[in-house]
Formats: structure tokens, C-alpha cells, sequence
């Protein structure tokens, strides 16, 4: 079960983020934060912004966004199972998610969207393709 902490009612975003395991370290949910990828109740904040039970977080992890209202507070990063427990996400939000991934996994493979510049093995075919034509 979620512990909640006995002195307060309220925890740093960064930690709550990092506990719930949205982030794998507290460094990649402080540059999300920063980078205007969370927001808490609508707005953009910083990662010192305490957040209590029952605040509303919109989580942006391209391709996905997540929509999300904090159930509990936890000191430490636990298993999987018990950080299920910190949050509920939306209804609206799980479709909205479910949805586009079945679109991404219904696309061929040729159109995925490809992040920065090509790899060795992409120049290859691409000098391989513009020299057969």
C-alpha cells in the first residue's frame, strides 16, 4: 500500500514522479518537468512545486499523454505494483492512449516517425536506393 508521509500531506513533484516510475531517475523527470512536459492542475510548473492528493498531472511521453490524479504519496521508489497505487489515470486519458496505439501499430513500418538523423545502416540503403534509380 501506498505509505504516506506522517509530517506532511504534500511531496516535491519530481520525487512523486520519480516514485510513481513515470521517470527512471529523479534527473529525467526534473528535464521533463523543466521542459514543460508536466503540468499540475493546467499549469506549467518547477520541480520543486509540491503537489498534494488529489492534484491533476498531464504528463506529455511522446507519443503519449498521460492524464493522471494523484492518490498517494510515497517516501521511496517501490515495486511496480505499489506505484500503480500513487495515481489514477483518466478514463478519457486511457482511451485517448489505447487509441493511438493501436494507430501506431497498425502503421507499416516504412512511415513510422524517425527521430533525428538516419543511421548507418539508413544512409546505406538511401545511397543504395538513389544509385539503383
Amino acid at each position: 500500500m501506498a505509505q504516506q508521509d506522517a509530517r506532511s500531506e504534500s511531496q516535491r513533484l519530481d520525487k512523486w514522479l520519480w516514485a510513481a516510475r513515470f521517470y527512471k531517475t529523479r534527473g529525467l523527470a526534473v528535464e521533463a518537468i523543466s521542459g514543460g512536459k508536466v503540468h499540475v492542475n493546467g499549469q506549467r510548473v518547477k520541480p520543486s512545486r509540491t503537489v498534494r492528493i488529489e492534484d491533476t498531472l498531464t504528463i506529455s511521453k511522446p507519443p503519449y499523454e498521460f492524464e493522471v490524479i494523484i492518490q498517494g504519496l510515497n517516501l521511496q521508489r517501490r515495486p511496480a505494483s505499489e506505484a500503480e497505487q500513487l495515481y489514477e489515470e483518466t478514463p478519457q486519458s486511457r482511451d485517448k492512449r489505447e487509441l493511438l496505439r493501436e494507430q501506431i501499430k497498425n502503421e507499416p513500418l516504412g512511415f513510422r516517425q524517425q527521430k533525428g538523423r538516419p543511421s548507418k545502416r539508413d544512409r546505406r540503403n538511401i545511397i543504395k536506393f538513389t544509385r539503383d534509380s
